[in-house]
């Protein structure tokens, strides 16, 4: 039996995309191989409930497996030592050393930190950096979210296009059911951190422009991230704010949109335009990066750089019922091809090539 072992620590620290993916991921993987085939480290049975905000485990577990994680990173064949008879491990960016007997992969999530490094702080890309050198420069093979991903990683990165595969990231099951969340007046959503990536700011100039807006409530729901405290003062005066929603309770958040907007400056596969799909909510979103091959012509698309771009394309949507019928109809088929089943199926048959 081929035996995996995924760096899931993300699971044990805040995280938003990548920890997300790597729950979803990992759950299904196992649902398909089993436990045994698939393992997490630093040694995760049950990963828990997904909680972006924190770990799973009480404090001392959490920083019992932490302190293994930093201990993988000292100099030495420690990974080899602790995952004895496994073919593949699966790094993550808080891998530092690579093991030395194993295959070696990882995912590429995104380029920002190399494409666009104001847009996060010193250490972020700092850490993306060395990721790169230590990590994606000496995988066996790797994994890109998106086409698009893929092919600035090949450029930006130099890497050898044979090496990098494209496997689509999910959407969690519960996004196709859900029901519309009961709330007296219609709205218009965007879910995510509040930090500089996700271009807020052009979206609250934006809804000054949209003509429907006095029919329409703003309501922004994500955790504060790093330089958001302006930002933040603008959304909560200019919108409803809803700060770090449950994961439970986000699709019905998101069925319950009239429409969901989406301007960030770039994505490495999107995550909350996909679940809005999925819901069969119209989407807005920006026409950079991934974006329009996740959505392709299930979305509307505008330059997040421009206000009234983002709402003439906001309007569109909010004045037309049936465009939003239409849309509605194109994003629940283009979303079907986001399962977790298919990603994780994907995923096993690339660890089996991998592994020879």
């Amino acid at each position: 039996m081929m035996r995996i072992v995924v760096d899931a620590s993300s699971v044990l620290l805040r995280s938003a995309g990548v920890k997300n993916y790597v729950w979803h991921w990992v759950n299904a993987m196992r649902g398909i191989a089993g436990r045994d085939a698939i393992r997490a480290f630093p040694f995760l049975g049950d990963l828990g409930a997904l909680n972006h905000q924190g770990s799973p485990y009480p404090a001392l577990p959490t920083l019992a497996r932490l302190a293994l994680v930093y201990g993988a990173n000292v100099p030495g064949p420690w990974l080899d030592l602790l995952h004895r008879g496994c073919e593949v491990f699966h790094a993550s960016n808080q891998t530092r050393i690579a093991p030395r007997r194993m295959k070696l992969t990882a995912t590429i999530h995104d380029l920002t930190c190399f494409l666009m490094p104001e847009l996060h702080t010193r250490g972020n890309v700092g850490a993306d950096r060395d990721f790169a050198r230590g990590i994606l420069a000496r995988a066996d093979r790797l994994i890109a979210v998106s086409e698009n991903t893929r092919r600035d990683a090949i450029e930006v990165l130099k890497l050898d296009p044979g090496r990098v595969e494209t496997i689509y990231s999910g959407v969690p099951d519960s996004f196709f059911v859900a029901k519309p969340a009961a709330r007296s007046r219609p709205y218009v959503l965007f879910v995510g951190t509040i930090e500089p990536r996700k271009n807020l700011g052009a979206l609250l100039d934006a809804w000054k422009q949209v003509k429907a807006r006095e029919r329409f409530d703003l309501i922004i729901a994500g955790p504060a991230g790093w330089s958001s405290e302006r930002t933040l003062q603008r959304i909560r005066a200019e919108s409803v704010y809803r700060g770090y929603v449950p994961e439970a309770e986000m699709p019905g958040l998101t069925a319950g949109a009239t429409a969901f907007v989406y301007p960030s400056l770039y994505e490495g596969f999107g995550f909350p335009v996909a679940q809005a799909m999925a819901a069969g909510v119209p989407v807005v979103t920006s026409n950079t990066s991934c974006l329009p091959e996740v959505a392709a012509e299930a979305a509307l698309y505008a330059d997040p750089r421009s206000a009234t771009e983002i709402a003439a394309q906001l309007d569109r949507v909010l004045e037309s019922e049936s465009l939003r019928t239409r849309m509605a109809a194109a994003g629940r088929e283009r979303a079907r091809a986001y399962r977790w089943d298919n990603c994780a199926r994907a995923s096993l048959r690339f660890f089996e090539r991998v592994a020879g």
